[in-house]
């Protein structure tokens, strides 16, 4: 059924993978005083006092559109539970695959620059979240599959 509590936990999950078009995941200071942000459509800097964008990352923005509409898609497989758990277990690996490219793609672009946990944006723990409300999802899916099958039994 749709009206589940994992429905809510996977929209969740779905909502905060969107959310890394909103918030940089880094955000440094170069050398020369300009400050330079780190997002999934591209790198960003201030130039003049206005925000542009000075490298784009195609591949990685249709990457997150995919990891993002994941979780939304396991909602629609609640007639098949066990799909459901192992499409769940799929995308928490692709999550962390995912978040492995953002950590390289990062270290390509900023080249030897060192990070302080000031230079970190929300756009770092967006990707863990969604993992966390992708395992609170699972929990909810496996009390499901508990459920229907205690009521088996008493038939």
């Amino acid at each position: 059924m749709l009206q589940r509590v994992q429905t809510i936990w996977l929209f969740f999950a779905t909502a905060a993978l969107f959310c890394l078009f909103l918030f940089p995941y880094i955000q440094v200071l170069n050398s020369d005083g300009t400050a330079k942000a780190l997002k999934v459509t591209g790198v960003y800097q201030n130039i003049g006092g206005q925000v542009v964008q000075t490298q784009q990352f195609l591949v990685l923005t249709i990457a997150t559109v995919l990891v993002g509409l994941l979780p939304f898609i396991i909602i629609f497989f609640y007639q098949d539970r066990k799909k459901q758990i192992m499409i769940c277990y799929l995308s928490i690996l692709v999550l962390l695959g995912y978040s492995f490219w953002l950590v390289q793609t990062a270290k390509q672009v900023l080249g030897n620059i060192t990070l302080q946990v000031d230079n970190y944006g929300i756009g770092v723990i967006l990707p863990s979240l969604a993992i966390l409300f992708i395992i609170l999802a699972l929990r909810g899916i496996r009390n499901d599959e508990k459920l229907i099958k205690s009521a088996d039994r008493l038939r």
